[in-house]
């Protein structure tokens, strides 16, 4: 239960935000100027800090990133074979692809630490680090595609994609920033999380998503459910210890990022299908990740 009550505050700002833009003056015009603060400052200042800042220590946790990549592909996969399977419409499919596999990486950390201290927030962010390019890359290409735009072009200025590459850069050659500026970027990166949940919570449109139940469904199954069952079950293979095998079960069953939202609406995709995505997954999630800790703990 206590896991649980980590993800309560995560879904009060999405409540609070859908809250604000009905019965405040705070109206969509309002909160798509935030969003597009979100989107191209606070949260591109998060990720660049992040991994700016994280401890790599890829020689003993090789293992266990190469399960959480893994994994990653497999819920990719899992994700795409709707197309085959319940034929949905292109802009919904190009939309919706990305809920299937990104993840929530407030949430992550926040439990992470929770599960290992400083130990497990240094596993937890050795895996955000790696994955998360590789899943920007995917859902900008995804969506790219969609809107017949050149897809290396939109790669190439997404500021998510460049904060986190610029980030492992810098850690990688040991360039780190003054005490200073690393204190503007936390407090920026940190501005995010409320606000970008509480966007989410303003674009809430649950009509716009009744066709899109079976996608839905699909994309909410293969991210709380099968992607921890597959790492679940190739953990116990692995020479993992328990904590590690903790951290990469915990990073597959978490709901997805509520940054896919904005990503969907500044590419031109289904934004209130996949605001809706988000919620589902964010409320269910409250159920299966604990589950899912229980069962590999």
């Amino acid at each position: 239960m206590s896991f649980a009550l980590l993800l309560v505050p995560d879904f009060s700002l999405i409540l609070i935000g859908w809250l604000l833009v009905r019965y405040t003056p705070f109206d969509r015009a309002f909160w798509a100027g935030v969003e597009r603060l979100v989107y191209f400052v606070l949260f591109p200042a998060l990720l660049l800090q992040s991994t700016n800042s994280a401890k790599f220590d890829f020689s003993s946790t090789s293992a266990m990133l190469g399960l959480a990549l893994a994994t990653t592909a497999f819920g990719m996969a899992g994700g795409y074979a709707v197309k085959w399977v319940l034929r949905p419409a292109p802009v919904d499919f190009a939309s919706g692809l990305q809920t299937a596999f990104r993840f929530n990486s407030y949430i992550a950390l926040a439990l992470a630490a929770r599960l290992g201290g400083s130990e497990g927030l240094a596993m937890m962010a050795v895996i955000v680090g790696c994955t998360v390019p590789l899943c920007n890359v995917v859902a900008v290409w995804a969506l790219a595609r969609h809107g017949d735009a050149r897809v290396w072009r939109e790669l190439a200025r997404n500021p998510l994609i460049l904060a986190t590459a610029g980030g492992l850069l810098t850690n990688l050659l040991g360039l780190h920033p003054p005490e200073v500026l690393a204190m503007t970027l936390n407090r920026l990166g940190s501005a995010s999380t409320a606000l970008g949940l509480m966007t989410v919570g303003a674009g809430l449109q649950m009509s716009g998503a009744t066709g899109a139940a079976g996608p839905m469904a699909w994309w909410s199954a293969v991210k709380l459910v099968a992607m921890p069952c597959f790492a679940w079950l190739l953990a116990r293979l692995l020479p993992l210890t328990e904590l590690q095998a903790q951290i990469v079960v915990l990073y597959a069953s978490l709901p997805t990022a509520s940054s896919t939202y904005i990503l969907a609406v500044r590419m031109g995709g289904n934004g209130p299908m996949v605001a809706a995505t988000i919620s589902v997954m964010t409320v269910v999630a409250i159920v299966t990740t604990p589950f899912w800790l229980a069962v590999v703990s």
